[in-house]
């Protein structure tokens, strides 16, 4: 509910026992507009150099903190409005001394390049936007710092340094959630409301208006993901069908279909992003159901597991110990 003030909290959690080290609350106010059901006002994720966090709350600030939870510097950016009121949820990105902040609206959308040591704007571009929730996505390519946006009018590609667009093309559906992917010069965008969009796009020939270009390598219209992000592992790129537990492989250089829309026994909706680690993939469905798909050219299922709770945020992985945020608690899971 909007009803009343919300404290917008920043945790430290003790990853070997799951005791919380501290809680440094940086705000407390009543929520601008509503969020999805299945979203929070917290739905973006913090992101760290190792040094400082910098926790992003959307409409109600951006705050960097060090690692014993003391606040270094905070910024309000302003308040979006989201289409309808689905709440936020692109997560900043960190380079070097850049801290990235991309906020596609249905007011003025802007993309902001801040110094990551006090907040301050380095510089900052309008953008021609409606509501995406995609994070932005920085490559070194060619001896040039490119930062890539996907959203519904135009994917960008700026000069980090200058924020001059490099390159833009069309391509994508509304409602854009899948952030960018890259390996091997190839970068890849997709998204999946109301229909379905994939673009690999060569960085070496991407200058200008590239919409309809070689500089497209290839396409595929079907059966990616709406929320999802999309994995790339080995030269195959796997990805989700809309919020579905449908599992697709490709190969990443030229789009040829391996399997396409494989169905994830016990996985109906899913909001998580699958996870990929040495020759295996994570996936977590809503409904505590998670799949263990080997990769390569043919599907094999090689682990299901259930958890007895609901789970829209993305598993991470550190060594062999697997973390999960579910509704009701904080998990790990671990080789013994």
């Amino acid at each position: 509910s909007t009803d009343y003030i919300h404290k917008f909290a920043v945790i430290s959690v003790d990853r070997n026992n799951g005791k919380i080290l501290w809680q440094t609350i940086v705000r407390e106010e009543l929520p601008y507009s509503h969020t999805h059901e299945f979203g929070s006002w917290a739905s973006n994720s913090p992101v760290t150099d190792g040094e400082f966090i910098y926790a992003y709350f959307g409409s109600h600030g951006l705050y960097c903190l060090n690692f014993q939870g003391e606040l270094i510097w905070e910024r309000d950016l302003g308040r979006m409005e989201k289409h309808m009121s689905f709440g936020e949820g692109s997560s900043p990105a960190l380079y070097k001394d850049k801290l990235i902040v991309l906020r596609d609206h249905q007011g003025q959308s802007m993309l902001h390049v801040l110094d990551k040591g006090n907040g301050e704007t380095i510089w900052e571009v309008e953008r021609d936007e409606i509501t995406s929730w995609s994070t932005p996505f920085v490559i070194e390519y060619n001896g040039r710092i490119q930062l890539v946006t996907n959203a519904t009018n135009r994917i960008r590609s700026y000069d980090l340094e200058t924020g001059e667009v490099i390159w833009e093309c069309t391509g994508m559906t509304r409602n854009v959630i899948p952030s960018p992917i890259y390996d091997k010069g190839m970068i890849y965008l997709m998204s999946g409301f109301r229909g379905y969009a994939l673009l690999a796009i060569h960085l070496l020939k991407a200058s200008g208006d590239i919409s309809g270009s070689d500089a497209i390598a290839w396409g595929y219209d079907q059966n990616t993901p709406y929320t999802p992000n999309p994995i790339l592992m080995d030269g195959l790129l796997y990805f989700l069908k809309t919020n579905n537990g449908y599992l697709t492989c490709l190969n990443a250089k030229d789009g040829t279909e391996y399997y396409t829309s494989q169905k994830l026994e016990g996985i109906k909706n899913i909001f998580t992003s699958p996870v990929g680690v040495n020759d295996r993939i994570y996936i977590i469905g809503t409904n505590g159901v998670s799949c263990v798909v080997k990769c390569g050219e043919t599907y094999e299922l090689l682990a299901q597991n259930t958890l007895d709770d609901q789970f829209f945020a993305s598993p991470v992985i550190l060594g062999d110990t697997l973390y999960l945020r579910g509704v009701k608690a904080l998990y790990c899971v671990s080789k013994d």
